[in-house]
């Protein structure tokens, strides 16, 4: 797994959460190091902030997701909205998770994608 995020708080927070049940392999915060990242290390799962510098989250998931099908991007974003998440879906994201809610909404989605690669629910809380 790859977190994308340009808070290290929440970076560091997603890591430790993250870390018990997978394989963190790496970290960036912009955009543009997100998509060469990605491509290098080929993660089986992306933790995707969309306010990244350089490239934003959903264009990023969105070139990721055309150059790599197999690869599933998980939108962890402060914003809680239909309208952004339904932006994050057709950009390519499998799973939408606000940080408003509690992480382990986060490690479900995570371990679900990684479990069986398909798209986890989306968390309307």
């Amino acid at each position: 797994m790859l977190i994308a995020d340009d808070h290290s708080g929440i970076v560091t927070a997603t890591r430790r959460l993250l870390a018990f049940d997978c394989d963190v392999v790496g970290t960036v915060a912009d955009g543009s190091i997100l998509l060469e990242t990605a491509q290098r290390l080929q993660p089986d799962v992306i933790v995707l902030d969309l306010h990244l510098p350089n490239v934003n989250g959903l264009e990023a998931c969105r070139q990721i997701t055309r150059a790599n099908p197999n690869m599933k991007v998980v939108i962890f974003t402060g914003v809680n909205d239909d309208y952004v998440s339904q932006a994050a879906f057709a950009a390519g994201a499998s799973a939408f998770v606000s940080k408003l809610t509690a992480g382990d909404q986060l490690l479900a989605a995570v371990k679900r994608l990684s479990a069986d690669g398909k798209r986890a629910n989306r968390d309307t809380s």
